[in-house]
Parts: C-alpha cells; sequence; structure tokens
C-alpha cells in the first residue's frame, strides 16, 4: 500500500536524524556527566554548601531530562515504525483505516517533536533553559491595537500549551472598550525562553477593522517584552530596599477569574531605573509580591544583556527598556493573508494556522540566522 510504503520512508529519515542529534546532543557524555554528579552528591558534607549543591542537582536534572527526552522520543519512533511494517502485512486496509490514520497522526506528531529536538541543538544562550516571562502591551491604533494584543495573547496561550508548557497569568489590565490593554504571562518550561527570546519585539497587524462601520484597512501595533524567569540568587543582583518603591492596590478591569478583587495586587519602582511592574493575579499580597519581584529581577537582567551592560547599576533609565521601532514581523489579514518575519524573511500564508500558535517556523528561522551569525 503506497500511504505505507511513504510512511515508512518518513519514518525511518527521522531515525537518521535522531542518530544524528544523538551525537549532536552528545547523550553519551551526559550520562557519564550524571552519573559522576550522583556518585558527588552522595559524598560527605555535599549539602553544607547549599548553593553549590543546588547548582549540582540543577545539571543532573537538566541532563536527565536531556537523556530522557531523547529516549522516549526514539522508543516512539522504533514502536511507529514496527506498526507501519505490521499493518503492512495486511492485505485488506483501505486508506480511511483507523489504525492508518492513526499512524499518519502519530507519523506527524513524532515529526513535529523531532524538528523541536532538532530546534533546541540551537539554544546556546546562558539562560536558554529558562522559563520566560512575557509581556504584551498594546500600541498605536487605540481600540483595535488592544484587541490586536488579545489576539497574541491567545496566540501565544495557544503556542505554549501545544508545547506542553505550563501558563500562569500574572498581570491584566482590559481596554476600555475591548481586548486588552497589557498582559504578562509566566511560561514554564525546558527552553521556554531560548524559544521565545525571537519573539521579542514590536508585532504589526493589517486587516479590516471590526470596529469601524465603514470597513476600512487599519494596521495596529503592540509589543512583545520576553525575559528569563530569575529570581535575585540566581542573576547574583541584589536589589537595596531603599531602591524599591512599593505600592499595594485593588486589582482594576473587568477581568472575570483573571484578577483577584482584593486589595491584594502589588506594584513595585526600582527608583534609581523608573522600572515599574506589577502583578495582581495571585490570591495573596506576598504571592503577587514574590511574582513581581521575579519580574523586576528578569527585566534587569534582560535590558543588562541587551545593553551589554557590564553589571546591573549600568542601567541608567527606563528609557533604555524596549522601545517602538520597526516591527519584527508583519500579520496581514487583507488583502491577502500572510505573517512575515522582517528579519529572516520566513513566511506563512497560513493566517489562521499562524494565530493559532503555529510560531515554530518563525522561531526556527531566527534561531538558525543567530547561529549562523545572520542577525
Amino acid at each position: 500500500m503506497v500511504i505505507l510504503d511513504e510512511l515508512k520512508v518518513e519514518l525511518e529519515g527521522m531515525r537518521g536524524n535522531l542518530i544524528e542529534l544523538y551525537e549532536i546532543l552528545n547523550i553519551k557524555k551526559a550520562k557519564a556527566t550524571v552519573a559522576e554528579l550522583q556518585e558527588k552528591s552522595g559524598q560527605a558534607g555535599f549539602w553544607d554548601n547549599l548553593e553549590n549543591s543546588g547548582n549540582v542537582m540543577k545539571e543532573i536534572k537538566a541532563n536527565e531530562n536531556r537523556i530522557s527526552g531523547y529516549e522516549k522520543l526514539s522508543e516512539r519512533l522504533e514502536d511507529a515504525i514496527t506498526m507501519v511494517e505490521m499493518l503492512m502485512e495486511e492485505t485488506e486496509l483501505a486508506d480511511d483505516d483507523p489504525q492508518i490514520i492513526e499512524m499518519k497522526v502519530e507519523a506527524g506528531r513524532i515529526r513535529r517533536e523531532v524538528d523541536a529536538l532538532k530546534l533546541s541543538t540551537l539554544l546556546t544562550g546562558e539562560y536558554d533553559s529558562q522559563n520566560a516571562i512575557i509581556t504584551l502591551h498594546a500600541g498605536a491604533g487605540g481600540t483595535e491595537a488592544m484587541d490586536w494584543v488579545q489576539m497574541l495573547y491567545r496566540m501565544y496561550t495557544m503556542w505554549a500549551e501545544s508545547h506542553g508548557y505550563k501558563i500562569t497569568l500574572l498581570n491584566y489590565l482590559d481596554g476600555e472598550e475591548a481586548g486588552i490593554k497589557t498582559a504578562s504571562l509566566l511560561i514554564e518550561g525546558t527552553n521556554a525562553y531560548g524559544f521565545l527570546k525571537s519573539e521579542n519585539g514590536v508585532h504589526r497587524l493589517v486587516r479590516v477593522s471590526p470596529f469601524d462601520s465603514s470597513g476600512r484597512r487599519h494596521t495596529s501595533f503592540a509589543s512583545l517584552e520576553v525575559m528569563p524567569e530569575m529570581d535575585e540568587s540566581a542573576a547574583h543582583i541584589e536589589i537595596r530596599p531603599e531602591d524599591l518603591e512599593i505600592d499595594f492596590f485593588r486589582a482594576s478591569g473587568a477581568g472575570g477569574q483573571k484578577v483577584n478583587k482584593t486589595s491584594s495586587a502589588v506594584r513595585l519602582t526600582h527608583i534609581p531605573t523608573g522600572i515599574v511592574v506589577s502583578c495582581q493575579t495571585q490570591r495573596s499580597q506576598y504571592q503577587n509580591k514574590d511574582y513581581a519581584m521575579k519580574m523586576l529581577v528578569s527585566k534587569l537582567v534582560e535590558i543588562k544583556e541587551r545593553e551589554h551592560l557590564d553589571k546591573i547599576e549600568d542601567i541608567k533609565g527606563v528609557q533604555k527598556d524596549i522601545a517602538w521601532g520597526a516591527q519584527i514581523r508583519s500579520y496581514v489579514f487583507m488583502p491577502y493573508t500572510l505573517a512575515k518575519d522582517h528579519r529572516t524573511g520566513v513566511e506563512n500564508g497560513n493566517i489562521n494556522a499562524v494565530m493559532d500558535g503555529d510560531l515554530d517556523s518563525f522561531m526556527s528561522g531566527y534561531l538558525t540566522a543567530v547561529s549562523h551569525g545572520d542577525l
């Protein structure tokens, strides 16, 4: 049967990709490292230095995750090949047989996971393995821009869910008439920051506005800030209490279940830089303050890295934060449909798929360009 022959060829091609990835990911060395560090963790006095022991356990976990992810994917691939070979022995199967349809779906899943694993090999930054904090802001375009933020909020939520990441809403402010003014999300999972850092910048929407009774075409802008989740100890920075202004307030906006209506929302202002962060979605002031502090530290670290500064204290003010400028990507709904990344030239004409979270081709294009020194 032709369809099964094609599936077998496709799956066996993935087997070759995984063999290459075994070497690129250095799985053999990772196993040796885990064994060595586990032996070290069992030695007397290991837990006397909590910072050092914590770093060792983190390295063990990272290597174990790499090994486990690779081995589970390899097992699934071999199981799929075996199943296809068994189906090829059947003589009365139609192309729409449920078993064949299921194998096509599984092959698609495995292909996407192999592609994601290949993409992860391009993540070499210091913070790439961290969780990510993303913040969306409405820009030029009024109500239309706030609706655009809501569309992007949905797009990144769907992307995160499709990759198995955990999503925590940190801050959310409704637009006056529709949409969202600003929203912050914590995306938790391996390499979340490494993938999402490619999305940092200004996003442009072109469409016929649903808010314009004349049916005219509108252009709107929104910005996305992406930061690695950090705390003060991990970032090796110290924020002095006298440099912080802390305000407690009642969460505002419609929000529904998104925000807590008691006066537990927290706003932190970092006086030396003028940076302001807030969190209003958790149940207590303590939780909101903890998340807000992580957001502040993450923002300081992101600015330090982007501005190539030697230390946090060199950040002179909020004017050095993300500025409005040329968009990184355009999303056109009218007169044609196209999502185009202006840095890499990557395009996708299926705009609905993109808005449903199909962003991997854009991330891959960005990371590949960075690895080749083109960006």
